[in-house]
């Protein structure tokens, strides 16, 4: 599988991506950091770049401990179904 190398934007700064992903994926996930970078400092106008971007890899750190619980969850759900 080849890599794909991107060049994204994220809070105003370029940035070159590389992985295995389509190119729409790491600009789907480039975006989601944009996006939460952009909500934070709309809560908080006086962080500096560094705590914003701590802050939303904090809050997207969360966001998925929270989904990889609850498909934890499910899936000890379903191995305990299964005969």
């Amino acid at each position: 599988m080849t890599k794909n190398k991107l060049c994204v934007e994220i809070y105003g700064q370029q940035y070159q991506i590389v992985g295995k992903a389509s190119p729409g994926y790491m600009r789907e996930v480039a975006a989601h950091v944009d996006d939460k970078m952009r909500q934070i400092a709309k809560s908080n106008p006086r962080l500096d770049t560094t705590r914003l971007a701590v802050l939303s890899a904090v809050n997207i750190a969360d966001a998925y401990l929270k989904l990889k619980r609850e498909y934890d969850e499910i899936i000890h759900l379903i191995e305990d179904d299964q005969p």
